[in-house]
């Protein structure tokens, strides 16, 4: 793969045989190279788990304390007073079979859908096409829920969910690159805490086997499991 020389000149900056702590990690992130836009700060983490068994299976969700620095399309599928509640929330679209209609012929302009349990059977028509992009509501994750103006609330103001894939990797936006190192820390610190939170009860050994953290066009940078789980616990 060829590389730019912003790219290269941001390598040079990372040694890939080092652990940094947090602290540092954050400052060489926020010295590199920048792009044209407003990079997002991403948070890769690799679990031992064995995603292929269900009481190992790693989802949740968690606002995170100084957002995403993203504007979140919310998707509400509800009807009656719980429609009129999504609207005044803030619900970017509101609807029930119009929506379905409309993401069955390929639509998917939005990045969080919400729904009430009593449309879940009509919503799973569409769960084939949901499903692979994140989008189902899940109870697990807040997105089925009757507290719609929570769930929207949440979603607007730094909401992010997370699954471990098939390789046991969970990848989740932490900020832009445009925040302070301070708040990039506190929210990468909240994620460490709320996963590590989520380790499965019977799990033998190691849960976390490693942690880097990116921006959208730069190289990864290593950070020291120990060192940032103790920070995290605090």
């Amino acid at each position: 793969m060829v590389r730019s020389k912003r790219y290269k000149k941001a390598l040079e900056m990372v040694n890939n045989l080092e652990y940094y702590e947090l602290d540092k990690a954050l400052e060489i992130l926020k010295a590199m190279p920048t792009a044209k836009f407003d990079e997002t700060v991403e948070l890769h983490m690799n679990l031992g788990v064995d995603p292929r068994k269900a009481d190992q299976q790693i989802r949740s969700s968690l606002v995170l304390p100084k957002g995403t620095g993203k504007t979140v399309r919310v998707l509400v599928f509800a009807e009656g007073d719980k429609a009129d509640e999504a609207r005044n929330a803030g619900a970017d679209f509101v609807g029930v079979d119009d929506l379905i209609e409309k993401i069955s012929g390929g639509w998917f302009d939005f990045d969080m859908v919400i729904a009430t349990p009593n449309l879940m059977g009509k919503i799973g028509r569409i769960g084939r096409v949901l499903g692979p992009r994140n989008l189902m509501p899940n109870p697990k994750v807040g997105t089925v829920t009757m507290d719609i103006t929570k769930a929207v609330n949440d979603a607007k103001g730094g909401k992010v969910t997370y699954k471990v894939d098939k390789f046991a990797n969970l990848h989740i936006p932490a900020g832009k690159v445009s925040f302070a190192a301070e708040d990039l820390k506190v929210n990468i610190l909240a994620l460490v805490s709320a996963i590590t939170k989520d380790r499965p009860a019977a799990l033998k050994g190691q849960f976390i086997k490693s942690i880097t953290i990116t921006t959208t066009m730069n190289p990864s940078i290593k950070l020291n499991i120990n060192a940032v789980s103790l920070e995290a616990k605090k």
